[in-house]
């Protein structure tokens, strides 16, 4: 797991075993959940939307990063 980046109290990771889309996480206390890079749409999981707001502003300019 490689952590791309920290909020105040989540953070946005990538795996780099992980398989189907590729995608990235964002992790907080209470929620986890997998983000396509794509498309930026909710594959799975749970995260509070301003957390999800947050996390797509710093996603959307790194998408190569994430890639």
């Amino acid at each position: 797991m490689v952590t791309m980046y920290r909020g105040p109290r989540w953070k946005i990771a990538v795996y780099g075993r992980d398989h189907g889309v590729p995608h990235f996480h964002i992790e907080g206390p209470d929620y986890r959940c997998s983000v396509a890079i794509v498309s930026f749409e909710l594959i799975v999981g749970t995260v509070p939307a301003a957390v999800l707001k947050d996390a797509l502003e710093w996603a959307m300019p790194n998408q190569a990063l994430l890639m």
